[in-house]
Order: C-alpha cells, then sequence, then structure tokens
C-alpha cells in the first residue's frame, strides 16, 4: 500500500469526529456542485457526480444537503461560484505534495496555504514541479478477508483493472480513469464490499522518511487537509508503519 493511502486508511480507521464532521460535508458540498456544474445533476450520466454522492451516503450526509448542492451546480439554485486549483509543494526531506483545491477566492486560499506549508518545513513550488510525478488513476482497497486473491483478481481484471497489489490485511487494485466505475461495478455485482474507492494521484517514486521529519510530514498534510478549501493532498512519502500508527493514535 502506498504510504499515503496506508496514512488514509490509518486516519480513517477513528472515524469522523464530531469536530471534523461538519467540515467533510462542507469539503462534499463544494464538491458535488462543481461536479454537477461541470457534468450536469444526474448521476446516471455524470459517473463523477454519483461517485461524490456515494461518498455522501457513506459520511451520512443528509440527503436534503446533496440535492441543494447539486441545485446549486446545475443553477437551479443561487450559490457561490468555486475554482479548482491544484496546488505544488515540497515538504520537510523533499517530499512531493499535490495540494487538490475548490476555493471562492483564489488570493486568500494560496497565501494561507502557502502559510501552512512554510510553517511546517516545507515551501510552495512552480506549476509543474510536482505534478509530472504524478498520475491519475482509479483506486479500491478491499479487505483480505472478503475474498480470495485469485478469484478478486480474475474479477477486476475482467472489469478493466490493471493492476492488483496486497499488502497487510488489504489488496489495492488500480485503474484507468475510466474503468473505475466498471471495477466498482463488478464488484458490487458480486457483492464484495470495498474499505476505499476513489480517483487518485499515484506518484512514480516515492521518498523515504523517517523519526521527527516523518512526523513533520504527517503533521504538515493533516494540517493542509484540514484547510476548508483543500478537497485532497496527495504525496510521495514513504514513512515507517510504526510512525504513521504513533502518529495516527496521539490525534
Amino acid at each position: 500500500m502506498s504510504g499515503h493511502s496506508k496514512w488514509k486508511t490509518n486516519k480513517g480507521k477513528k472515524g469522523i469526529a464530531d469536530a471534523k464532521r461538519g467540515a467533510t460535508f462542507t469539503k462534499i458540498i463544494k464538491e458535488l456542485t462543481v461536479v454537477a456544474r461541470d457534468g450536469g445533476g444526474n448521476p446516471d450520466s455524470n459517473p463523477r457526480l454519483r461517485a461524490i454522492m456515494q461518498k455522501a451516503k457513506e459520511a451520512n450526509m443528509p440527503s436534503d444537503n446533496v440535492k441543494m448542492a447539486i441545485k446549486r451546480g446545475t443553477g437551479e439554485l443561487p450559490g457561490v461560484v468555486y475554482e479548482a486549483v491544484m496546488y505544488e509543494a515540497y515538504g520537510p526531506g523533499g517530499v512531493a505534495i499535490l495540494i487538490d483545491s475548490l476555493t471562492d477566492n483564489k488570493n486568500r486560499s494560496t497565501a494561507e496555504l502557502r502559510n501552512i506549508v512554510s510553517k511546517r518545513g516545507g515551501n510552495m513550488a512552480g506549476a509543474g514541479s510536482v505534478s509530472w510525478m504524478f498520475t491519475q488513476k482509479g483506486y479500491v482497497s478491499v479487505p483480505k478477508e472478503t475474498i480470495k486473491e485469485d478469484e478478486l483478481m480474475n474479477i477486476v481484471l475482467d472489469a478493466g483493472a490493471e493492476d492488483m497489489k496486497h499488502e497487510d490485511n488489504m489488496y489495492e487494485i488500480y485503474t484507468s480513469v475510466q474503468d473505475l466505475e466498471k471495477v466498482k461495478q463488478a464488484l458490487q455485482d458480486k457483492g464484495i464490499k470495498w474499505e476505499d474507492a476513489e480517483l487518485t494521484m499515484i506518484p512514480s517514486s516515492t521518498v523515504k522518511v523517517s523519526g521527527n521529519e516523518a512526523k513533520q510530514v504527517l503533521g504538515l498534510i493533516e494540517a493542509l487537509e484540514d484547510h476548508d478549501d483543500v478537497q485532497q493532498v496527495y504525496a510521495n512519502f514513504d514513512i515507517p508503519d510504526e510512525i504513521m500508527n504513533e502518529v495516527a493514535s496521539e490525534e
């Protein structure tokens, strides 16, 4: 499992604290609005919208909130116009970081994110400095106790998956952007439940960091993810499991 994926999984097992649930809803609402604006409000013809609606369901977001966000995106209700901005940065130890954001004020977001990065030992980078290291892929993780490896591999490869790996207690399935929904549907048809399923950015190489530097990296990632305008953070760190578990348990 890639370092960042494992970090997200460790945090996810703790559940969403009440204090963070509102922030999670805000991020999903922004995403629903933008995806509905770009691809329409019908989930049957807009697979990205369908995926975000599933995320909202998993987060226990009220259905009325989902409907209103979609209507703001399609123009049926008035709403804020959000701009998608991808920031690039380097963290402690030379870790490459992509910061995927949706904002109604780019100047404010840029200043606030630059402050977060610099205070935690990193620096913002110019366009293209980091993004070339990452490729967008579909990603699905399935608990090992759910199914045998050979059986799962046959199902996902037949559905168009590009690769499948396993580490610890999880299978990791990688797809093209276009085939993620096909693979999810194939798993659903077989009654196989996944832990995580999303479009993500996969690094071509990783950077090993340890000790205090590793804790600094995780602290920076956490601070960025807590910002209201940040939807996702992607990084190419490789941090020992014991440090990730220690930091996750401290929160």
